[in-house]
């Protein structure tokens, strides 16, 4: 089940609400647990099996960690835990790659295991990871109770695409937290906001992209038009996506932190990358950047951390080499800006230095978009036209006019600007008032535009969801 369908906007959510603030305080999180597994069981209920057993057998491991935490084996149930949870992530997503990758080095036949991902795999086992390392560093008490630790795994709102939901973070949200109309109302809002992003902005640019993968002739305008199409789809759909989880979060009591913070207005890649995908970040920095050594050993040691980080970051997005490429490139790009290119993207002007980091970013996500490497190559050169193609034509600028309004509306909403406009509006005199009116106004348009949308289209994919 997806967020962004009829079934959940008007039957599932309607339902699981009613029913949760029924329920006495003691079953809420039984009822959400309930539900979760309803939503992940939706499509495919066999998935549920492996994430139950990942949920069960760290539920052990988290009490024998925190039994054991003043002898060595302590840290070997830790391991066992980091060794079971990612050997189960590596099996599902990497066995295939592995394999395919031994053939053409060897030039053996193994056949294929052609196992399939189970969706939000790499979501739920780094949110596993994050508590049995937190409880083994001390930050965390191992929970007694099973189905508060299955609800914090399984939570619907964040399970299939995130954010990455740190267990030390919820972890007293879990036993007691607190209701409100004024948490369901904020939640509600930002839920619609995060649904209006995806499927009237995300979709709408997908289709495009779609458009341009099934055309026979292209031009580089055409090219161009894809990358910075893509670029944008891909930030409306997990940051929508993102906004929706944080708003049902909102609405059942719980706070998650905020996964992306403008990312487009960076003044380099580094901000790019503290304003991107913040969970995945602080994730891979607190439980491997730092115990590796962080910035706080010699030179060549420190340069080996950030590879090693961005190497595993890309390979975490997908099993297959245009990833690692992907994750290698801002590894380097990272390197150099921390070295040298920092200093002087600080002295320039910052719509140069931002000119810089949106250039590097819709190349990266042209590499990121790409079945294979050589078709990244492809897709590259013939931005820059190395490929021997007109620069326009009359299906290019028929297409540019077509979409140029959704365009225009992307790039102003990926910015802090409507944000800026209505903290200056609630400045004015009346502008409070006004902004409390608006408000519902625009939050049931938005509804109704989105429902008549899915209603309408068939065009209706998450992006993350393949990760």
């Amino acid at each position: 089940m997806v967020f962004s369908s009829i079934t959940f906007l008007y039957y599932f959510m309607p339902v699981v609400t009613g029913i949760y603030f029924l329920s006495p305080k003691g079953f809420k999180n039984s009822v959400l647990l309930f539900a979760s597994l309803v939503f992940y069981g939706w499509g495919e209920p066999k998935y549920i099996i492996f994430m139950g057993v990942s949920i069960l057998v760290n539920y052990i491991l988290g009490l024998l960690i925190e039994k054991n935490s003043n002898n060595p084996w302590s840290r070997r149930w830790l391991v066992v835990s980091v060794v079971f949870s990612l050997g189960m992530l590596g099996y599902f997503k990497y066995a295939d790659f592995l394999i395919e990758n031994i053939n053409y080095a060897t030039g053996s036949s193994i056949p294929l295991l052609k196992v399939v991902l189970p969706i939000g795999i790499s979501f739920y086992t780094f949110q596993i990871l994050s508590y049995t390392i937190d409880v083994y560093r001390g930050e965390a008490r191992a929970q007694r109770n099973l189905i508060s630790l299955a609800t914090y795994v399984a939570f619907f709102p964040q399970l299939i695409a995130g954010p990455i939901v740190r267990y030390v973070d919820i972890a007293r949200a879990l036993e007691s937290r607190q209701h409100s109309m004024e948490n369901a109302r904020i939640g509600l809002r930002r839920f619609l906001f995060g649904i209006s992003k995806k499927v009237l902005i995300a979709n709408t640019l997908g289709e495009l992209c779609t458009i341009f993968a099934a055309a026979q002739e292209k031009t580089v305008l055409f090219y161009w038009i894809y990358a910075i199409a893509f670029t944008l789809q891909i930030y409306f759909d997990f940051s929508g996506y993102s906004d929706m989880a944080i708003g049902l979060g909102r609405i059942f009591g719980f706070e998650f932190l905020e996964n992306f913070n403008y990312p487009f207005i960076s003044k380099s890649i580094t901000e790019f990358w503290r304003r991107w995908h913040m969970s995945l970040g602080t994730w891979f920095r607190d439980y491997l950047y730092i115990p590796l050594g962080g910035n706080r050993t010699g030179k060549s040691r420190w340069l080996f951390n950030i590879f090693t980080v961005w190497f595993l970051t890309g390979l975490w997005h997908g099993a297959a080499w245009n990833f690692v490429v992907w994750g290698i490139m801002f590894a380097l790009l990272l390197m150099s800006e921390k070295l040298w290119l920092g200093d002087y993207l600080r002295k320039i002007p910052g719509i140069i230095s931002n000119i810089y980091v949106m250039l590097i970013v819709v190349i990266s996500f042209v590499i990121f978009d790409a079945p294979d490497l050589g078709a990244a190559a492809e897709r590259i050169f013939s931005m820059f036209g190395m490929n021997h193609m007109p620069f326009s034509d009359v299906q290019s600028v028929y297409y540019l006019r077509s979409y140029a309004v959704v365009f225009v509306i992307a790039m102003i909403a990926s910015t802090d600007l409507p944000k800026r406009i209505a903290e200056r509006i609630r400045k004015t005199r009346h502008g409070e008032i006004a902004m409390t009116v608006a408000e519902p106004m625009v939050c049931v348009i938005l509804l109704l535009l989105t429902t008549a949308y899915l209603v309408d289209a068939s065009f209706n994919p998450f992006l993350y969801f393949r990760f």
